[in-house]
Parts: structure tokens; sequence; C-alpha cells
């Protein structure tokens, strides 16, 4: 019985060795340019989900009406465009070179407005470890937060006075 669970335990150290020096001598392209690894996304996109859990049930605090959807385009301009793309335009060059890349928020892409708004509004708070989604906890007000996540929401259907702000160039 012990020659047995010695054969398990060293074949376990040779498997985490293999993998080790697997990884370390250039087995695993790390570049941004390479595709996800195997299982990846899989792994990625279900640690994510359990770390928002509930969260996605919550609900907004405030209306998704014109007032707070303004609110949110400002306050998408200001901090997330720059990544994650302008109304009616592709990614942004900065955007590509990140990985993983981006979702393109806004239209053209699909953006998350089939996303919970709780989940989305998680998200903005907590970022996502191992991205380069920070955390806007401490940077944005709950308030924006909501906002931001309900005009994330509402990409799809979003009315022509907000559309509008998200068109404008910036002024400095």
């Amino acid at each position: 019985m012990i020659k047995f669970l010695l054969g398990i335990v060293v074949g376990i150290g040779l498997l985490l060795l293999a993998g080790y020096l697997f990884a370390t001598r250039g087995g695993i392209f790390m570049g941004t340019k390479g595709g996800p690894l195997p299982l990846e996304e899989s792994i990625t996109s279900k640690a994510i989900s359990a770390s928002i859990g509930r969260s996605a049930e919550d609900q907004s605090p405030l209306p998704a009406d014109e007032t707070n959807l303004v609110a949110g385009a400002h306050v998408y301009k200001q901090n997330c465009a720059g990544c994650h793309g302008q109304l009616d335009q592709s990614a942004s060059t900065f955007a590509t070179q990140l990985y993983p890349h981006p979702p393109q928020l806004l239209q053209p892409g699909k953006g998350v407005t089939d996303d919970p708004v709780g989940a989305t509004h998680w998200v903005v708070k907590n970022g996502i470890r191992f991205s380069a989604m920070p955390s806007y906890d401490g940077k944005l007000t709950d308030t924006e937060l909501w906002q931001v996540s309900l005009l994330l929401r509402n990409a799809d259907k979003l009315p022509s006075p907000v559309q509008e702000v998200l068109r404008q160039q910036a002024s400095n």
C-alpha cells in the first residue's frame, strides 16, 4: 500500500515538474498575439461567473431613463471608450494590443446587452483579474457605476440624445 501511495505522489510530482518545465522553457507562448491556451476560455468564464455569483441578480436602484443613460454615456466616454470602443467604430489600435482583447461594448459590437445589469455592475466595480479590466470601486461613485452599467445593458437601444453624447468628440 505504501508503494502504491508513493507511486501516486511521485507521478503527480513528475506531472507538475513536466508542466513547470514546459511553461518555463518556452512551451507556452505568452505574447498578446497568441490565441487562448487549451481550456483557458472555459476556465476563465466559469471563474468569472462564479465570482459574480448572486450579484448578477442585483437590480439597479436607478431607472434606465434618459437622464441616467446620458450620465452613463459621459462616464463611459471618460473611463471606458479607450479600451471598449466608441459608438459605431471598431476597436481602437490600443485595444487590439491587449490580451484578452477587451470586448466592443457599443455598436457595432454585441457588448453585454444580454448580461444582467448586476453582472455588468460587478465587473465594472471589481474589475477582472489577469485582464486589463481595472476595478472602478473608489474611482466612480456607486451611482456612476450603475449609470454606466445601465448604459451598457441598453447599448442596443439607446435613445438619440444618448447616442449624440457618445458621438461627441472630447473637448480639451
